[in-house]
């Protein structure tokens, strides 16, 4: 599980560093950051699996991305009143993303490459990787360190150089694809391979969950939602149908939800509701209905993750279904840790109630995403590497 994050100069996100237990929600006005904290957790899966360049290529680039306040905040911009002036920026900046496990921790810092012949001149350049041991990084706890091209793994109270021209575009996980080399970064690289991100289920009359799909078991629900039906009858015959029927029953009293299969294989939801002559196909329910179904089958895997990440997801549910949302995220935080982004107050007080949630408030101040409250005692420990 994950005890600590850490992003600093990404978007409005100067320096943000935060404590997380197993179940998470991170909340708060529009325009405080929410969405750039759920891109930098996106763009911290994406360095594991060798996707950052083009992750940031789709925000516009590194230098769109990059935090464009001040590097040093004033005391009258810290509290936010209208006299603060900018200082001015003496080192360039870097992107820098980490967190901090159980077991072990990853730290990366993106920045921009220097002139080369190359024509790819915007792609980001990694400067500065390390996974480490502990709460935070320290020079004695680093296991593996990467810095510009050379990459270098412990060998006991020593170092070992595995690579001295590793790419600026390749990430150390990328390189170190023998567990006897350094069984940390195997470890960590697919720990984070299975991290899940649900952001936007399609619920639009031509949705893919609506449409009768060719069904293969599938203990893993795909980020857009396609294969609802056969998620959920993975579940129902690899994973617990009495939770499932319970969350179900939660959110529409005396309702049924069944997976019928046709003479060439295609799997389609129906849902039985009470005083109804037959069940709803797919194509006739609303999307609030639809939806909530798709999050059972995210949220019930039969093969859950370290972490889940759910983005707003309240999104097209009723308020009246936001309680029942809650009470099922909460029982998928016994089995997996979760992170939620939502700004909605009634789903948010479910989870808020449980003992084991940890609440993430944020509100941007003098332009840069802060944690309201939070004091300099209330900050965890936390270092880069550069």
């Amino acid at each position: 599980m994950i005890q600590t994050l850490g992003i600093a100069n990404y978007r409005s996100i100067h320096d943000l560093r935060v404590r997380l237990g197993s179940l998470n929600v991170v909340t708060g006005p529009n325009g405080s950051g929410k969405s750039n904290f759920y891109r930098a957790l996106r763009l911290l899966a994406n360095c594991a699996q060798g996707r950052v360049t083009q992750a940031l290529a789709r925000e516009g680039g590194l230098k769109s991305t990059l935090w464009a306040g001040p590097e040093v905040q004033t005391r009258a911009q810290k509290a936010g009143t209208e006299r603060a002036q900018g200082t001015v920026r003496q080192t360039p900046l870097r992107l820098k993303l980490g967190f901090a496990g159980d077991t072990f921790g990853y730290a990366v810092s993106l920045g921009i490459p220097v002139p080369a012949a190359t024509v790819f001149n915007l792609d980001p350049e990694i400067k500065r990787e390390s996974i480490f041991a502990g709460a935070h990084y320290r020079a004695a706890s680093a296991l593996v360190d990467r810095q510009g091209p050379v990459l270098k793994v412990r060998d006991g109270r020593s170092w070992r150089v595995i690579e001295k021209h590793l790419p600026g575009y390749d990430s150390l996980f990328a390189r170190l694809v023998d567990p006897d080399q350094s069984p940390e970064a195997w470890q960590l690289r697919d720990e984070i391979r299975c991290w899940r991100f649900y952001d936007h289920f399609r619920s639009d009359s031509d949705a893919p969950a609506r449409q009768a799909q060719l069904g293969t078991r599938t203990p893993v629900l795909d980020a857009d939602g396609r294969d609802l039906a056969a998620a959920l009858q993975t579940i129902l015959e690899l994973g617990d149908p009495g939770e499932m029927h319970d969350a179900v029953e939660d959110a529409f009293p005396g309702s049924q939800v069944s997976v019928a299969v046709d003479e060439s294989n295609r799997f389609e939801v129906r849902l039985q509701q009470p005083g109804l002559l037959r069940p709803l196909h797919a194509s006739e329910l609303s999307d609030g209905t639809l939806r909530y179904l798709l999050w059972i089958a995210a949220l019930l895997t039969p093969r859950p993750p370290p972490l889940m990440v759910l983005n707003e997801p309240e999104t097209s549910l009723h308020p009246d279904l936001l309680p029942a949302l809650g009470r099922l995220i909460i029982r998928a935080s016994s089995r997996s840790q979760i992170w939620v982004i939502s700004h909605a107050q009634r789903l948010v007080n479910v989870l808020e109630r449980d003992e084991a949630c940890s609440s993430i408030h944020l509100e941007k101040v003098s332009g840069a995403t802060t944690v309201l409250g939070q004091g300099p005692l209330e900050r965890p420990n936390w270092h880069w590497a550069d």
